[in-house]
């Protein structure tokens, strides 16, 4: 009798957890439901501000019209080589290969997920196009993302690349240069999305790279300074505009008593490669010219700007440098120190001709 009331006890209990069991289906099943009609289970998520987007909200309606809300710049060094070098070496062909729609094609294809594949992905696309088997609008007619990577990484590194003049001698390539000049040293990690406390709490929204005082500090793209002086956070900083105005390029905790090269000013045009400041470990303090920052090092970060209403905003688009930073280490500019001074300059001079262009468009708009 005993054993016959464990049976039943037992078997109620299995039916209990069998209708749980379905009820917890059932519920599952209506959120994946509910999911699929609104459409949130369909796109990749972006973290801002602590708030989760989804690709289809990266690009947000406005009155003005449309433009990107966020992104998730994954790309690896290793891939921006491969595209890269397929670029250089078709500049000159009749089929020459564009590496941002190379790298937007791969996005399109992953979701924005770049791995130990993607550079094969590169290369077999580019094997098709060189091969006249396809065109980039017959590899990426089904691709839905397509466009929003193209315009996101064309945001990045539109400046990055193009014709030049260094040292007398004209070249097609890489006209960005690593924010570190050649000869000095650095460690670095990847450090974004980091934690800081210094104010408030919030990430941290730059690339870290530790090195001695002193070190000069490269403009990694030509542009024009918008911002220099002292701001409680990043100490003695440099901000520099690119002349699209897609790219805002923020150097921070430079040199106590001589952070920045002689003569430079807001307002001031700058060369990609030229030295533009100096490290240091200023910062975390409202009273200018102050080490707080234990680590000398330079944090430098790129903002994206769609719309000026991103600029100085809690919309604000920041991206991780660190693959970025370990691509443009192959383009270190040489420099050399100027007498007895602190002051050092770049060894051989660069023409960039969207530095001439903007030059004239300054001079067209005062006369």
């Amino acid at each position: 009798m005993g054993k016959s009331r464990g049976r039943c006890k037992k078997y109620r209990w299995r039916g209990i957890a069998f209708r749980l069991g379905m009820l917890w289906m059932l519920a599952l099943g209506c959120v994946c439901i509910a999911g699929e009609l609104s459409g949130k289970w369909n796109f990749s998520k972006w973290r801002e501000n602590n708030r989760l987007f989804t690709r289809e909200q990266a690009v947000e309606v406005t009155a003005d019209g449309n433009f990107i809300k966020w992104v998730d710049f994954n790309v690896t060094d290793e891939a921006m080589e491969a595209a890269y070098n397929f670029d250089v070496d078709t500049y000159k062909d009749e089929i020459h290969l564009n590496w941002i729609e190379l790298l937007a094609y791969v996005a399109a294809k992953t979701g924005g997920t770049f791995d130990k594949n993607s550079v094969r992905q590169i290369e077999d696309a580019a094997k098709k196009l060189q091969e006249s088997k396809s065109t980039v609008e017959e590899l990426t007619k089904d691709m839905e993302y397509y466009d929003y990577y193209l315009e996101a990484y064309t945001a990045v590194l539109g400046g990055m690349t193009g014709e030049f003049t260094l040292g007398g001698k004209h070249y097609y390539g890489l006209k960005a240069f690593s924010p570190i000049a050649k000869g000095f040293d650095y460690s670095h990690y990847d450090d974004f999305g980091s934690a800081r406390s210094y104010g408030y709490s919030r990430p941290h929204l730059g690339h870290d790279m530790m090195g001695l005082i002193g070190t000069p500090i490269i403009a990694v793209e030509s542009g024009y300074v918008e911002a220099l002086g002292w701001n409680q956070y990043g100490g003695w900083r440099i901000g520099i505009r690119s002349f699209d105005g897609k790219r805002y390029y923020y150097y921070a905790h430079l040199r106590q008593n001589y952070p920045y090269a002689e003569g430079l000013e807001e307002g001031s045009v700058v060369t990609a490669g030229d030295v533009i400041g100096y490290m240091g470990h200023t910062g975390y303090s409202a009273k200018e010219n102050v080490n707080n920052i234990k680590t000398v090092h330079l944090h430098w970060g790129l903002q994206l700007i769609f719309d000026e209403s991103q600029k100085e905003s809690d919309n604000e688009i920041w991206v991780d440098c660190y693959a970025l930073s370990k691509f443009l280490y192959r383009n270190r500019c040489e420099v050399e120190k100027i007498g007895d001074s602190r002051e050092w300059r770049r060894t051989v001079p660069m023409t960039d001709p969207a530095v001439e262009a903007y030059k004239k468009k300054i001079e067209h708009r005062t006369q």
